[in-house]
Parts: structure tokens; C-alpha cells; sequence
């Protein structure tokens, strides 16, 4: 078998999935009546070049980073996590609860951190289960994940709209957070410094988004935990053979990527709404999925994936502003084409380049 170039795999293939995607999605548009170049015209404007835009754009970006690394590290372990939804959820509530127990007490630069821990401790407790119920009762991950966003759910809805919900509301949100515990926006900020920016909900978490990328690619990509995590992968006899501690591994690995899905709860929790409200992460969980597929698992590979889908959920609202005929299930059917050629199809090109490289390399 031939082995195709880095550049290729990672980059070529990549980027001929996608216009391919759009290629299909072009034709689309031409067969309900519009033209593909306005439709593109408008997305592009909508997510980058209009006042706000980008920093809505990045906005949804942030968070699908964070969902994306989660499914990342699971996929690593060849695990795959289809919890990161209810792990984003209670996420939102470790937050909450947090930031409720301490924000009356303690400044910004503490609270901050502190209701981070939070986040994250809840969405990894919720990931933890399920890596137990795989790594020791045999139960299979997909299942227990997905049953756990139901689960989780319920606790939001009846917490919610109970004993966590804000007096004198008719709908199930929570008590809201003090400016102590809130996410510093990026328009607020860069005020102060003289920068006018559009407003928009874009706010620190995406300092924290970095961070997270750069420590998930030191975690699995230079150390030896990461190595292990990487060759149980791969082959699980193997690594159990060569000494890994399979069933801790599993554990240990599932809950690193239900810390991150939690850490997604941030950006729209602390950083936009303020309060816990219910259905908060809006699918960010699932599309984490997509992400991590079209990004191979990779931190620099799900930057660009998560900007590219955080563009189309802000372009796509623009279109359906813009076209009576384009709605947001028109964007909706965008992604679903992504997702299909980035993910179910990304090897669709693959035997073809190979055969091109072998007949260069008999050459």
C-alpha cells in the first residue's frame, strides 16, 4: 500500500471533501431557483464581513472547539463519545452551582477559574460513568453516552424548573450569575483599550479554547500517557499485552473528554446568557461529532473545522434573512453534506490518490 504525503491525507483530501460538499449543496440551490454565487455571497458576508459577524462567527466557534476536542480524545482511545451534549449540560450546572456558592464572596479573577473547575468537574463526573460501565461491565459506550443525554436532561429540567429556577419566571432558567462569575465579552474589553469592535457574544472562553487546544496536543502528542492512550487505539491486545492498564485508561480518557464537553458550558453560560437555561448547549454536542471527524482528531485540524461550521450556523441565519426560499434547514442540509463527505465518505478519495502515487513512484 502506498503511503500518501502528510500534506495530502491531512490537507488535499480534506479540502476536495469539502468542495465537493458544497459542490453538491450548489446544486442545491440552483435547482430551488437561486443562484449558488448570491447564496455564497451572502454566507460569507453574514459570518465574516458584516459589523458583529465574525465575532458571532467565533463565538460558535468556541464552543464547537471545545465539543470537538472532547470527541477527539475519545476518538483516541477509540472510544466513541457520544455524551459530549449531557456532559455540556452539567457542565452548565457545575457552573452554576459554583458561581451561586461563591460569587457574593470572592472577585472575578478567582470566581472565573473557580467556576471553570466547576464546569469541567461536572462534565467529566458525567463521562465517568460510562467510561466505568465500558472499562469494567463491558457496556458500550455509544449506548451509555446517549443514554446519559437523556438522563441529563431530566436532572436540567427538573432542577431548572425547581429548585434552581429564578423567581418570578414563567420559563424553566436559572438564578443569574453575578458579574463576578460572568465571561469578560471581547467588544467590552477592547473598549476600554480604545478598539471599537461590533458587539457580540464572543468573550474570554475563547483565550480558554487555545489553551485547551494546545494542552490536549501536548497531552496526547508528548507524553507518554498520550502514547499509551494512542496505542490502546490502535490495538487494545497490543497495549494490554505491552503493560497499558486498559480499563484505567478508558476511564481516565473519558473523563479528560467530558471535563472539555463541560468547559463548552462556559462560553454560553458565563460568557453570553448569564444564567443555566434549558436545551443551552443547542446541539454543540452532536456537532462536536462532525468536527472531530472532519478536524482528524486533531487540535489544529478542529480549529479549522469548528470556524467552518461556527461560519455556517452564523452565515446560514443570514441566508434565511436574506432568501424566502433558503432557509436555516437549507444550512442545516449544508452541514449534513459536510458531515457525509468529511465523514462517512473521507476516504472516498483515498484509493484514487494512492493509485495516482504508486504509478508516479513505478515511474
Amino acid at each position: 500500500m502506498t503511503r500518501l504525503p502528510a500534506w495530502i491525507e491531512y490537507l488535499l483530501i480534506p479540502i476536495m471533501n469539502l468542495a465537493l460538499a458544497f459542490a453538491v449543496a450548489a446544486i442545491v440551490v440552483m435547482l430551488i431557483g437561486e443562484s449558488p454565487i448570491d447564496a455564497l455571497t451572502v454566507m460569507i458576508n453574514g459570518a465574516f464581513v458584516y459589523e458583529g459577524a465574525l465575532g458571532y462567527t467565533l463565538y460558535y466557534t468556541t464552543s464547537l472547539i471545545f465539543t470537538g476536542l472532547a470527541v477527539s480524545v475519545a476518538f483516541h482511545a477509540s472510544l466513541f463519545n457520544i455524551g459530549a451534549e449531557g456532559q455540556a449540560y452539567l457542565g452548565g450546572l457545575g457552573a452554576l452551582l459554583v458561581a451561586l456558592a461563591l460569587q457574593d464572596w470572592l472577585p472575578i479573577i478567582l470566581m472565573i477559574p473557580l467556576c471553570i473547575i466547576g464546569a469541567a468537574a461536572f462534565g467529566a463526573l458525567w463521562a465517568l460513568i460510562p467510561g466505568w460501565l465500558q472499562a469494567y461491565r463491558g457496556s458500550h459506550i455509544v449506548i451509555t453516552t446517549i443514554m446519559f443525554n437523556f438522563i441529563g436532561a431530566g436532572i436540567m429540567v427538573g432542577l431548572l424548573s425547581g429548585s434552581l429556577m429564578r423567581p418570578g419566571q414563567s420559563n424553566p432558567e436559572s438564578l443569574l450569575f453575578e458579574d463576578s462569575a460572568r465571561m469578560p465579552q471581547l467588544h467590552s474589553l477592547l473598549g476600554e483599550l480604545g478598539i471599537e469592535i461590533g458587539r457580540s457574544p464572543l468573550n474570554l472562553s475563547i483565550v480558554f479554547a487555545a489553551f485547551a487546544c494546545f494542552g490536549v496536543w501536548l497531552l496526547i502528542w508528548r507524553t507518554r500517557w498520550g502514547y499509551a492512550l494512542r496505542a490502546m487505539g490502535a490495538s487494545e491486545p497490543a497495549a494490554h499485552y505491552a503493560g497499558v492498564p486498559v480499563p484505567r485508561m478508558i476511564v481516565t480518557a473519558m473523563c479528560i473528554s467530558g471535563a472539555l464537553a463541560g468547559m463548552m458550558a462556559i462560553n454560553t453560560v458565563m460568557g453570553d446568557q448569564g444564567k443555566v437555561t434549558l436545551g443551552f448547549p443547542a446541539g454543540f454536542g452532536f456537532t462536536g461529532i462532525a468536527v472531530a471527524l472532519m478536524g482528524r482528531s486533531h487540535p489544529v485540524g478542529i480549529i479549522l473545522a469548528a470556524l467552518l461550521f461556527g461560519a455556517l450556523l452564523q452565515g446560514g441565519s443570514e441566508l434565511d434573512f436574506e432568501f424566502q426560499t433558503i432557509t436555516r434547514e437549507m444550512v442545516l442540509l449544508i452541514q449534513g453534506l459536510i458531515i457525509l463527505f468529511s465523514g462517512a465518505l473521507s476516504l472516498m478519495f483515498v484509493p484514487w490518490m494512492e493509485r495516482r502515487f504508486a504509478r508516479k513512484e513505478i515511474a
